[in-house]
C-alpha cells in the first residue's frame, strides 16, 4: 500500500466540498489541491500538510510532527504529522484546516 487510504478518505471528506478542491497523485502518495495550489495529502500513513514557512516552523513545536524530508534536504513550508497526531477526526480537522488557512492566502493559479 502506498499510502493509507482510509486517511486520505477521512481528509478527503473533509475537503471534497471546498471550493477549487481536486486531488491528484503524488510524492507516492495522494495530495489535495485547493485553486491548484498543493494543501495538504497522504503519503504512507502520514499527514502531509503545506503551511508557510513561518507556520511550519510553529507546528513543528507540536507533538508527533517532524520536517517534510522527501527530497533529502527539508521543506521549510512543509510537514508530516505521525498517525497520533491525528487520531480523532477533531484533530485531523484542526490540521488540514491550517494547511486551508495558508493555500488561501495564495493567488489563484490560472
Amino acid at each position: 500500500m502506498a499510502y493509507d487510504e482510509q486517511l486520505a478518505e477521512r481528509v478527503h471528506q473533509l475537503l471534497k466540498r471546498r471550493r477549487g478542491f481536486s486531488q491528484r497523485k503524488m510524492f507516492g502518495g495522494i495530495c489535495y489541491m485547493l485553486h491548484g495550489h498543493m494543501c495538504c495529502g497522504v503519503t504512507q500513513n502520514e499527514l502531509m500538510l503545506r503551511l508557510g514557512e513561518k507556520n511550519a516552523l510553529k507546528a513543528l513545536e507540536e507533538p508527533f510532527t517532524r520536517e517534510m524530508d522527501f527530497t533529502g534536504k527539508p521543506l521549510k513550508s512543509m510537514i508530516y504529522v505521525d498517525q497520533p497526531g491525528f487520531d480523532d477526526e477533531e484533530t485531523l480537522k484542526y490540521w488540514v484546516n491550517q494547511a486551508v488557512k495558508f493555500v488561501q492566502t495564495l493567488p489563484p493559479k490560472t
